[in-house]
C-alpha cells in the first residue's frame, strides 16, 4: 500500500544523486545495539533453544543484506547456487571432452581487424544499454519527482519516482531509487532547509509507527540510515515479560501521524502524534522547540498557514480543530468542533481566512477563521458542509493555481474534484483510479493540474485532471497547458 505521496519541486533534486558510502562496522554495531533486529525477530515467533544462536546470526545477516541492497538470502537462493555448481561440473573442469579441441581452428581462424568487430569479445548492445542506464540516473530540471511512502509484505520504503511529461502529450513514469525504512511509514513532508551546507537542500521527513521522525537526504542513493532523527527511543530494556522504554529528550511517545514543513520559516517542522501532542521542531539543531497538548485524543494532522506562517492548525480524533499562533508563549488558540474524527486539513492557498477539513464520516467542511473568537465556548458554524464520499475522506488537496478547485479522496476508492465557489460545492469530475482504498492525494505545484494518488493497491497514479471535460469547462482558463494531454501514467 501507499500511505503518503508528495511532490518535490522541479530543479530541487541533484542532476546526478550521489551514491552513499556503505556503513562502517561501528555503524552496523550501533544498528544491532538499538535492538531493531531483536524487535523484528520477536514478531516472527519463538525458536527452539538449541537453534537460538544460529537463528540470530541468520536474522542479522538477512537484515544486513537487505540494508545493503544485496538481495534475498533465502534457502531458494542457496539451492540455485548448488544447482549452478553441479551444472558447471567443477570437479571435472580440467578433463577434455571427446570431440572438442580447446584450441581448434574449427571456426575457420576468423581474424577481426579490431576488438570492436569481434562479437565474441564485445556485445554491441552494451554501450547502448549503458547509455540508457546512465540517462535514467539523471534527474533533469524538467522532471517532476514524486515521493511515495510504501509498505510491501513487511518491508517499508520510500520510492523516488520520476514523472516525465513528453512532447507528444504522453507521459512516462519510473522509480529512480528507493530508501528502505525500518518502520511502517504514515506521513511525509518535503523540506529544502539545507542541513549540510549552502542555501537549499532536498530532504524528506518521515513519520511512522515509531515515535522518531526520520529525515532522509533525497540526493543520496543506497543510503541505509537517515541523515537525522528527531526524537525516538534511546533505549529499550527487557525485564521478564515487560519492556521498559526510554525516549530521547523532547520525543513523541507514540506513532507520528502527521507532518508539516513551514515554507517561510524553513528550519521549522511540525508533527502530530497518537500521544495526543503537537510538537514544533528546529531541524537545524534537531531539537523540539515547543510541545502543545491541547487535544484529548490522537492528533491526526497539522498544517501551517501559507499567508501567516506563525499560524498552525491541528486536527484530532477528539473531533476538534485547533488553530494556534506559535509566536505567543501561551499559544493563543481558536477551536472548532466537528461531527467525526478529523482525517485531513488544508488551508486555502487563495484565501488567507479559509481552511477545509475532511472527516471520517465522509463529510468535508469549510470554515472561515474570521467567524470565530478566542472564546473556546463558541463553536462557529461551517461555511459549507459537503457529503463528499460514502466512506472516510482520507485526503484533500487544493489546486495551487485554480481558485476554488478542491480534490477529495476516500477509502471508498473514489477521487472527486469540486468547485467550491461561493461556498456552494459542486462536483465537476470523479474517477475510480483503480488504486484501491485511497489514502493520499496531492496536486503538483509545478504542473498544477497533475494529481498524484496513492492507495491500498500500491500503484502510484498520476491523473492529469485537464483530461476531464468537466475540469476544462470550469477551470481550463486557469491553465496554460493543453487540454487533451492523453492518458495518465501508471506504474
Amino acid at each position: 500500500m501507499i500511505s503518503a505521496v508528495c511532490w518535490v519541486p522541479k530543479g530541487a533534486s541533484k542532476t546526478v544523486p550521489e551514491v552513499a558510502e556503505p556503513p562502517s562496522q561501528e555503524e552496523i554495531d550501533q544498528i544491532i545495539a538499538t535492538g531493531a533486529l531483536e524487535r523484528r525477530g520477536d514478531s516472527e515467533g519463538e525458536e527452539d533453544e538449541d537453534m537460538d544462536m544460529e537463528v540470530d546470526e541468520v536474522a542479522i545477516a538477512r537484515a544486513a543484506a537487505r540494508a545493503l541492497g544485496q538481495g534475498n538470502t533465502s534457502s531458494a537462493n542457496f539451492q540455485d547456487i548448488t544447482d549452478g555448481l553441479q551444472e558447471l561440473d567443477m570437479d571435472n573442469y580440467d578433463e577434455e571432452d571427446d570431440g572438442i579441441e580447446l584450441f581448434s581452428t574449427g571456426l575457420g581462424d576468423v581474424f577481426y581487424p579490431s576488438n570492436d568487430m569481434d562479437p565474441y569479445l564485445k556485445n554491441k548492445d552494451d554501450d547502448d544499454n549503458d547509455d540508457e542506464e546512465s540517462e535514467d540516473d539523471i534527474i533533469k530540471s524538467t522532471d517532476a519527482v514524486i515521493i511515495c511512502a510504501r509498505n510491501d509484505d513487511e518491508m517499508s520504503h520510500l520510492e523516488v519516482y520520476i514523472f516525465e511529461e513528453l512532447e507528444d502529450g504522453d507521459s512516462n513514469m519510473y522509480v529512480h531509487h528507493d530508501v528502505i525504512l525500518p518502520a511502517f511509514p504514515l506521513c511525509t513532508a518535503w523540506l529544502d532547509c539545507n542541513l549540510k551546507s549552502g542555501d537549499k537542500g532536498n530532504f524528506i521527513a518521515v513519520g511512522s509507527m515509531e515515535p522518531a521522525i526520520e529525515i532522509w537526504d533525497l540526493d543520496l542513493v543506497d543510503e541505509v540510515k537517515p541523515f537525522m532523527e528527531l526524537g525516538g527511543v534511546s533505549k529499550r530494556k527487557k525485564g521478564g515479560r515487560k519492556t521498559s522504554t526510554k525516549y530521547k529528550k523532547g520525543s513523541h511517545r507514540d506513532s507520528v501521524l502527521g507532518l508539516a514543513w513551514n515554507k517561510e520559516v524553513r528550519n521549522v517542522l511540525a508533527s502530530a502524534s497518537a500521544d495526543k501532542s503537537v510538537k514544533v521542531w528546529d531541524v537545524v539543531t534537531g531539537k523540539c522547540a515547543v510541545t502543545v497538548e491541547h487535544h484529548t485524543d490522537k492528533v491526526q494532522v497539522v498544517t501551517w498557514s501559507r499567508h501567516s506562517p506563525e499560524v498552525l492548525l491541528s486536527g484530532s480524533f477528539d473531533k476538534s480543530i485547533i488553530m494556534m499562533d506559535m509566536r505567543s508563549s501561551e499559544h493563543a488558540r481558536n477551536k472548532w468542533s466537528v461531527t467525526a474524527d478529523v482525517e485531513s486539513l488544508a488551508w486555502d492557498p487563495h484565501n488567507e481566512h479559509s481552511f477545509v477539513v475532511s472527516l471520517e464520516n465522509g463529510t468535508v467542511q469549510g470554515f472561515d477563521i474570521r467567524a470565530t473568537a478566542s472564546d473556546s465556548s463558541s463553536n462557529p458554524k461551517p461555511c459549507f458542509t459537503l457529503h463528499a464520499h460514502d466512506k472516510a475522506v482520507s485526503s484533500i488537496s487544493y489546486n495551487p493555481s485554480a481558485p476554488n478547485l478542491l480534490a477529495t479522496a476516500s477509502t471508498d476508492k473514489m477521487v472527486k474534484l469540486w468547485d467550491i465557489s461561493d461556498n456552494q460545492p459542486s462536483c465537476v469530475a470523479s474517477t475510480n483510479p483503480k488504486a484501491g482504498a485511497i489514502f493520499s492525494i496531492s496536486f503538483s505545484e509545478d504542473s498544477p493540474f497533475l494529481l498524484a494518488i496513492g492507495g491500498s493497491k500500491g500503484k502510484l497514479q498520476v491523473w492529469d485532471t485537464l483530461s476531464d471535460p468537466g475540469v476544462v469547462r470550469s477551470f481550463g482558463r486557469s491553465s496554460n497547458q493543453k487540454t487533451d494531454p492523453g492518458p495518465a501514467a501508471e506504474r
